[in-house]
């Protein structure tokens, strides 16, 4: 338990830097899915970056004061509550195995929490997150301003306690990044698994049965997200989500999908034939992407910014585009037109990557460092501990004026990267991406 005291500690610091005050970080609640069954509960990732706590119905309370302190609201143990939904910790032994100075009922909370913002200059809380934790938080300044007259002031100030964790978040320990790395190795086993099993007459929720076994099979807890398993012009929506549609012979299969494991998150895409073998316009596109990536991967380093491999893999997918005749050079111009107008956008319309981690979308923000008056914030620059993926792509839908042999073939290719000190080190490398390598897995 360790990372998660110093992760407590140290935003406590920042706390401390801005005059202090009391932190109120919730878990997530349990959401029912029909009458008398819940969702699959999963915790909060901003709860669980300070606690490792995967119990509902608790809420993390940090005092940056003249005595710092950490204390953890929970569930009060349970042994009738136990028989039917499993172990519960309870207020003292999860202070013992989770490393807080103070623990209490959760039920408590309503009666500890205006003693505890008593005097406190500031409340670091995320409102609008959980709407009834912030009922409950005007309830607490109320009972504290009740105190008026006894010479008790009610915290001032109001600061998202968010934009703090967001920064911790993004750069990744070396515990997170071995949990990461793991996460991406069964995610790769399972892309495996669903080329090697594929063939036409399959349906897509057969593939993602695969994906699913292999995720489970290795111990991870559930997929990061919806699962995307998208069969021949399917592969042309974005968010399409695994159905019953049939692999036929001569269309591509894309799936993006990839597993959580201990709380983070993988993120893969891979593109393949049902078949086993590409035709001859499925690989001149898919070249196109596999090269475009690499041109992504080659700026993704210390130093260079969070768009920069955007920019590299969107000049070389639109120099393709004019290439292959998918845009008219006499309409659209030079490389550089295409650039400018933004006209590649009707083939590839989505960003490069995204932060990674805890969610699969993860927490961060992409513009970081003062802006002149008129101009938006910069870039943020990378650095060594970040994480995020690198996934172009080319979709082409059946339109006038483009050729036909590239209609409904949708082609995405992503990676997660980890930034090193002296470039990037992809996690999801052993799932295959060359055509080579692809058709050999398959033809096995």
């Amino acid at each position: 338990m360790a990372s998660y005291a110093e992760r407590r500690a140290k935003l406590i610091a920042q706390m401390q830097a801005k005059g202090g005050g009391v932190a109120i970080i919730p878990t997530a609640p349990e959401v029912p899915r029909n009458r008398d069954s819940d969702f699959p509960y999963r915790h909060d990732s901003y709860f669980y970056y300070l606690s490792g706590f995967t119990e509902p119905e608790a809420v993390i309370v940090l005092v940056a004061g003249k005595t710092n302190r950490s204390i953890l609201f929970c569930r009060e143990k349970n042994l009738e509550r136990e028989i039917w939904d499993g172990y519960r910790y309870g207020p003292e032994a999860a202070r013992e195995a989770f490393g807080f100075d103070e623990a209490y009922p959760i039920a408590a909370l309503d009666t500890e929490m205006p003693k505890l913002m008593a005097d406190a200059p500031a409340v670091f809380h995320s409102l609008g997150a959980y709407p009834k934790l912030d009922a409950q938080l005007q309830n607490w300044m109320a009972a504290v301003r009740m105190q008026a007259r006894a010479g008790v002031s009610a915290p001032s100030l109001l600061q998202d306690v968010h934009v703090f964790l967001d920064e911790m978040r993004l750069i990744k320990d070396e515990s997170e990044i071995a949990i990461m790395r793991r996460a991406a190795e069964i995610s790769s086993e399972a892309h495996r698994r669903a080329m090697q099993v594929s063939r036409p007459g399959l349906r897509e929720y057969h593939l993602e049965a695969e994906l699913l076994y292999e995720f489970r099979r290795n111990g991870s807890q559930f997929p990061a997200y919806g699962s995307i398993v998208a069969t021949g012009a399917n592969a042309c929506v974005l968010h399409y989500r695994a159905s019953d549609a049939e692999l036929k012979d001569g269309d591509l299969v894309l799936i993006d999908a990839g597993c959580e494991l201990d709380g983070y998150a993988s993120d893969i895409t891979r593109t393949f034939p049902a078949n086993g073998k590409f035709t001859g316009p499925q690989r001149e596109l898919y070249e196109l992407v596999l090269a475009s990536q690499q041109a992504a991967v080659e700026v993704t380093r210390p130093g260079k910014t969070f768009i920069d491999g955007h920019d590299a893999a969107t000049r070389v997918l639109a120099q393709g585009m004019l290439d292959t005749g998918l845009l008219d050079k006499n309409k659209v111009g030079t490389l550089d037109d295409v650039i400018a107008s933004g006209a590649y956008r009707q083939f590839y319309m989505h960003r490069t990557g995204h932060w990674l981690g805890m969610d699969v979308h993860d927490c961060g923000e992409y513009r970081a460092g003062n802006a002149k008056p008129g101009e938006e914030k910069p870039w943020r620059a990378l650095q060594p501990g970040m994480v995020l993926t690198i996934e172009p792509g080319i979709y082409v839908r059946p339109e006038p004026g483009v050729p036909e042999q590239y209609w409904n073939i949708g082609i995405r290719i992503e990676d997660d990267a980890l930034v090193t000190a002296n470039g990037c080190d992809l996690l999801t490398k052993d799932a295959p991406k060359t055509v080579a390598d692809i058709e050999a897995l398959m033809k096995q």
